[in-house]
């Protein structure tokens, strides 16, 4: 593996200035920008996903923005994979600098990732509706005959993980653990330097944000975007399809929402989504020095 100088790690919620945070960095160490976030992967979507605008990346070098097709279901291994593949064009003295919202992307970034086959919904439903009916001791002794190393681990029957782990061996004819215990190593162990940062303003600040972004959003050129997407019929199961914003803005196109209602819905629903990822970042990312949104570091 090549050893690279620096990286640096830019993780937070949504609207709380990771982008432009990243931007000023990239400029300043002659750094590359990596996306890290899991919408902002796709195309079509580039500002109902807040993705930087084609001004912003003119003025540093982006990569992985908006390059994979919205009818693919892009996985975290994937992401890890064209990492890889873009790591290995870039002069190991220039920084790298990964940002976005998503939180498993960074963990796997770091810490190295089970790359498990993508499994059909149809399988994942088959199971769901399996174990309905069973209880707790039910559930983990079926859980035992497919996978007991899964079952050893579980402490307790939570539904979506046994679900997972069964509908892995049914479809794959491996046992999850066994993916789980060949993780590929961290991208970014020969880096000499890594820098984490987590953005996490005020709540309030935070909301007004969100809310001020999306009301710009809705007359800066998303409505044409979901246009564009609906358009193509995807399946609604799709992750493109779920990105905040394209459902509030199809009921509206669709007559089904006024204009005020469908922002409203949209923000209502993006500072939920948030507050979850506040949450996730504080519970495994505790460590991370923490920065509001004029950048000075916080306890």
């Amino acid at each position: 593996m090549t050893v690279r100088g620096r990286a640096v790690l830019i993780a937070g919620p949504t609207a709380s200035g990771k982008s432009a945070l990243a931007l000023a960095m990239a400029q300043e160490l002659d750094g590359v920008i990596i996306n890290a976030d899991a919408m902002q992967i796709y195309d079509t979507l580039q500002v109902v996903t807040a993705r930087p605008s084609n001004e912003e990346m003119a003025q540093a070098e982006h990569r992985l923005y908006g390059t994979v097709p919205a009818a693919v279901r892009f996985s975290t291994g994937q992401w890890l994979t064209a990492v890889s593949e873009v790591m290995a064009g870039i002069d190991p003295a220039r920084p790298l600098i990964f940002t976005g919202g998503t939180g498993l992307y960074f963990d796997a970034l770091l810490n190295g990732f089970a790359d498990v086959p993508e499994i059909s919904p149809a399988v994942t439903l088959e199971v769901q509706q399996e174990i309905q009916a069973l209880d707790g001791a039910q559930r983990l002794a079926l859980l035992e005959r497919e996978d007991p190393v899964a079952a050893a681990r579980l402490k307790v029957a939570d539904p979506q993980r046994l679900t997972r782990a069964i509908a892995v061996k049914r479809a794959t004819g491996r046992m999850l653990s066994a993916y789980q215990d060949e993780i590929a190593a961290s991208l970014l162990a020969d880096c000499l330097q890594i820098d984490r940062i987590v953005l996490d303003p005020d709540r309030d600040v935070l909301r007004q944000r969100i809310a001020q972004r999306f009301d710009a959003m809705f007359s800066g050129g998303a409505v044409d975007e979901v246009k564009a997407l609906l358009a193509l019929e995807l399946d609604p199961a799709l992750p493109v399809m779920k990105a905040i914003g394209v459902r509030e803005i199809g009921d509206w196109l669709y007559g089904k929402l006024g204009r005020d209602e469908a922002i409203k819905l949209a923000t209502i629903a993006t500072q939920q989504y948030a507050k979850r990822q506040r949450t996730w970042f504080r519970n495994r990312f505790g460590d991370w020095p923490r920065r509001g949104l004029a950048g000075a570091e916080q306890s």
